[in-house]
């Protein structure tokens, strides 16, 4: 597949194959209603012929109200219970979502491990790439009931930059609590905000919050950042703004914290 650069934010509309990711505390609990406008706008891109893969954080989160869990467990076994019955939920509530467009999606769940034993890898390249091929709309997580590490210390923030790297992705749109990176936790006076990255930025002298403060995902901007990078140095352009501005993201508007793309 020839990959189209996208070297701003204008281009992403015209990007072949983009993977947007988001996050367990933007579609899940209170805000489950969120996957309807999100799916609204990958409906909107995938319609205008872009390949969209969707990494999609979750399963625990939206597991634990049929586990009768007020918090998100600390010990493993739990923790993958609430994926196992989390997953299957998330599954089912995007692909209601995904009917009202006729799009069907497809699960992939993928390990650390996956994408760096070179069959294991090949064989999910294969299969993502087929998937596009046949219009299926793949939605990608980690592998929770078994992925142990990834559970206590990992997030998909580095899984869909490993996955933008497997398909060849144009552009990666990472999803956020707030709406692109800033110097200090935006809550904190004279946060200032990040609207461009050149490669090669260290950001010296910018601190990041490690955590989100939702409670029930694993990631925060410091992950986003790290994440950014690694896809950055690939060749994909990395955008990353807050969920309900996805539509506006996927259409090329000025907004949000943009990685500038190593060269192909």
């Amino acid at each position: 597949m020839t990959r189209r650069p996208v070297l701003t934010r204008a281009g992403i509309p015209d990007a072949r194959r983009v993977v947007v990711k988001v996050g367990s505390s933007s579609i899940s609990g209170e805000n489950a209603g969120q996957i309807e406008p999100l799916v609204d706008a990958l409906a909107a891109a995938h319609a205008r012929g872009t390949e969209i893969i969707l990494v999609s954080s979750g399963a625990i989160a939206t597991g634990m109200p049929y586990l009768q869990l007020d918090a998100r467990p600390h010990d493993l076994a739990t923790q993958q219970a609430a994926a196992a019955v989390g997953q299957n939920v998330l599954i089912f509530r995007y692909q209601h979502s995904l009917d009202r467009y006729g799009i069907v999606a497809g699960q992939v769940l993928l390990t650390a491990g996956d994408l760096e034993n070179p069959t294991h890898r090949s064989n999910a390249q294969r299969a993502v790439d087929r998937l596009l091929g046949l219009r299926i709309l793949p939605i990608v997580n980690e592998n929770d009931t078994v992925a142990t590490h990834e559970i206590r210390f990992g997030d998909n923030d580095r899984l869909a930059a490993m996955v933008s790297e497997l398909v060849g992705a144009d552009a990666l749109i990472l999803l956020s609590d707030v709406d692109a990176l800033y110097t200090r936790p935006p809550q904190e006076p004279g946060a200032v905000k990040i609207t461009e990255v050149p490669i090669g930025d260290d950001l010296a002298g910018v601190t990041f919050g490690d955590v989100s403060s939702s409670g029930v995902g694993t990631g925060g901007a410091a992950t986003k950042v790290s994440a950014a990078r690694l896809a950055a140095a690939g060749g994909t352009a990395v955008l990353v703004t807050a969920t309900p501005r996805v539509a506006e993201a996927l259409e090329g508007a000025d907004l949000g914290t943009f990685f500038e793309p190593a060269p192909l």
